[in-house]
């Protein structure tokens, strides 16, 4: 197994919390705060993203979802509760396909199944053509922005800003393709 970065925190039944597209672990820094007070937060960064950086991405839920139990199962955690959210929300799902018996609890925020989110700000086919042709700097530059209200002048904007630092254009490419 490829390092994947992992953030551990808290104690009691774990939650596991599973970002999105151009997201990263860091990204949960405010609901660990509360969350962890509760439970054991367990968030990792997925492959390619974040601190996970230089672990190679993949281009498919299944082996997304894969990753996130061989965490889960290297940490010996058998049984969890489960938050995902936009793509990570499609990876949860298909967690739930490989061992569903595992999960106590599922939670999907803001998500869909594969293929196009309704209501997402443009399709995926539209978010690959402009990642080819703009770049992954232009692409970063301009999506998070988009999840805010106040764009990047919104309160908590710099997590997002943060989390897609070290994102590469295969990485971005390969999130893309395995959400379709």
């Amino acid at each position: 197994m490829q390092e994947i970065y992992i953030e551990d925190t808290g104690s009691g039944y774990p939650l596991v919390l599973v970002h999105g597209y151009l997201g990263s672990s860091e990204m949960w820094n405010l609901q660990k705060e509360y969350l962890s007070k509760y439970f054991r937060i367990i968030a990792p960064a997925l492959p390619g993203f974040g601190e996970s950086h230089n672990a190679k991405s993949v281009d498919n839920i299944n082996a997304m979802a894969k990753s996130v139990f061989q965490i889960l199962d290297k940490k010996n955690i058998k049984e969890f509760h489960l938050l995902g959210h936009s793509m990570g929300g499609m990876i949860v799902q298909e967690m739930v396909k490989i061992y569903g018996e595992r999960i106590n609890k599922l939670i999907c925020f803001a998500t869909g199944s594969i293929g196009d989110i309704p209501g997402r700000f443009e399709s995926l086919d539209a978010s690959i053509e402009k990642l080819e042709s703009e770049g992954i700097k232009k692409t970063v530059s301009k999506i998070p922005p988009k999840w805010f209200v106040d764009g990047n002048n919104a309160k908590y904007y710099y997590l997002c800003e943060n989390a897609v630092k070290k994102i590469t254009e295969k990485t971005a490419h390969d999130a893309l393709n395995a959400m379709k």
